[in-house]
């Protein structure tokens, strides 16, 4: 098991937050947010109004928050898209929704879901949130509470929500491929794969006292970054005296982003970031490539992907099926063309 560090780079003020993009890490430092390729190039740097202080990607966009507001930045170029919404006393995480769309936690106890492009569409009591642990399916979120519960809201036409469980956590970890991980008050920590109304499974991994900052999963496992600056390898199939450890000594930081299944970037609050690699990760490592580049280009083809759905909506409007059919076929939106494959068998043009 051997990660290596590639490269390194110092940004120019303190780095108050990090995500993964496309392969390559977005930074927010000072009021600048740059976006850095996964060879250590820098795509694009622009100005923004407020510091950056949480931030998402997906499907092209880098959705962000800066002092009370929300924006949405295309990753092709750091141009604006939405000049930004916001709410009575900001937004405190946020979380891209499977499908496109985001959620965003608010500071008076609710929740704000928006359309992809940054458009609102409704707002949700859910109570102070610490953490939006991620979705379980494009309907079902899981988020921590201000107390340390896990609690489930289905975010649908019919809002409701309930808790998880009773135990109080002190730390969570984003959802990865299904599972995150968790520590209890005693300090143990624990892996689990969550439901709507429970667990799937749950195990405690080890009992030595672990004070994470951060965690993320990748081909080999959990990996976590703990108050002491350095990163913890742990699963299930190690004993507690075999936990394999990098950076020790080298104050890593508390910021953790995992990029692809074999790279991962570690940050300072100063600005020092370090980019992770893993070589005998072969196999993940062109999957993770493979899939970089496919968002890449998706990003790329964003506006042109928009553009396509909006003559397909139009065309499907003016009963011209035929060629909407063909639009949605070149979107790659199956569930469409069978849909209007019916009409046609149904009624015709």
């Amino acid at each position: 098991m051997t990660w290596t560090i590639s490269w390194s780079w110092q940004a120019p003020s303190r780095i108050a937050c990090i995500a993964s993009v496309e392969g390559g890490i977005a930074v927010s430092s000072g009021l600048e947010l740059i976006m850095i390729e996964s060879n250590g190039d820098m795509r694009w740097s622009v100005d923004m109004p407020f510091k950056v202080h949480a931030m998402d990607y997906n499907n092209g966009i880098l959705a962000v928050l800066a002092a009370h507001g929300f924006y949405v930045i295309s990753t092709t170029d750091g141009s604006m898209l939405h000049e930004g919404r916001s709410t009575y006393g900001g937004f405190t995480d946020i979380a891209s929704r499977p499908g496109g769309g985001w959620i965003l936690s608010g500071r008076e106890g609710q929740l704000h879901l928006f359309t992809h492009e940054g458009k609102g569409i409704r707002r949700f009591d859910s109570g102070k949130v610490r953490r939006l642990v991620g979705w379980l399916d494009r309907e079902h979120l899981l988020w921590q509470s201000g107390d340390g519960k896990l609690w489930c809201g289905r975010l649908a036409q019919k809002y409701q929500k309930r808790l998880l469980e009773d135990r109080i956590w002190s730390w969570v970890t984003k959802i990865s491929s299904g599972r995150l991980l968790l520590q209890a008050s005693g300090g143990d920590v624990w892996e689990g794969i969550p439901h709507p109304f429970g667990w799937d499974t749950i195990d405690r991994l080890q009992t030595d006292s672990l004070e994470p900052m951060e965690g993320v999963r990748c081909g080999d496992g959990w990996w976590i970054l703990g108050i002491e600056g350095h990163l913890t390898h742990i699963s299930t199939e190690e004993k507690e005296e075999d936990l394999v450890e990098l950076g020790k000594g080298m104050g890593l930081g508390d910021m953790l982003e995992g990029l692809t299944a074999d790279s991962m970037i570690s940050s300072t609050r100063q600005g020092l970031i370090r980019f992770w690699t893993a070589p005998h990760l072969a196999q993940s490592q062109r999957e993770g490539r493979f899939k970089a580049a496919a968002d890449a280009a998706l990003a790329r083809n964003w506006d042109e992907r928009r553009t396509l759905f909006q003559r397909a909506r139009t065309a499907e409007d003016e009963g011209r099926l035929s060629l909407a059919v063909e639009l949605y076929q070149s979107l790659g939106r199956s569930e469409d063309v069978r849909r209007l494959l019916k009409r046609q068998k149904e009624g015709g043009e």
